[in-house]
């Protein structure tokens, strides 16, 4: 996992941390899972794995309903991401099998690619998968 917030990673830290006291999913926490706090397209420059998952912070609504306390938090904490875009690119730059953009089932992509190889969908959810 890659977290550029510093915020944020202390949280999946901690969470991590908690996780990896579950005997029923410690060995799987500590084997597969290591946080980096950095920016993912710095990473990107020198690494390059198989499968890139990306979960950038979802555009605003234009919905009168809010979005939950949570997220409205996480936002207020972090803010937006205006280099999105910029994020997937790198992405697609470095993964070798394919990128995996998670997205509100009706936003735009977030870059102006072509179309992406296929589209999960689920209830409010959709993961655009792109082939580099």
């Amino acid at each position: 996992m890659i977290e550029r917030s510093p915020v944020i990673a202390a949280l999946l830290a901690d969470g991590l941390e908690r996780a990896a006291t579950e005997p029923e999913i410690a060995a799987l926490i500590q084997q597969r899972l290591r946080l980096t706090v950095a920016d993912s397209k710095e990473i990107f420059q020198t690494e390059h794995p198989e499968v890139i998952y990306l979960d950038p912070m979802y555009p605003h609504r234009s919905k009168s309903a809010l979005v939950k306390k949570e997220m409205r938090c996480i936002r207020a904490l972090v803010g937006d991401d205006p280099d999105a875009p910029a994020l997937v690119l790198a992405a697609l730059n470095s993964a070798s099998a394919r990128v995996v953009v998670k997205r509100p089932r009706l936003a735009p992509p977030v870059v102006d690619l072509p179309r992406a190889a296929m589209a999960i969908l689920s209830k409010n959810s959709r993961y655009d998968i792109y082939l580099p």
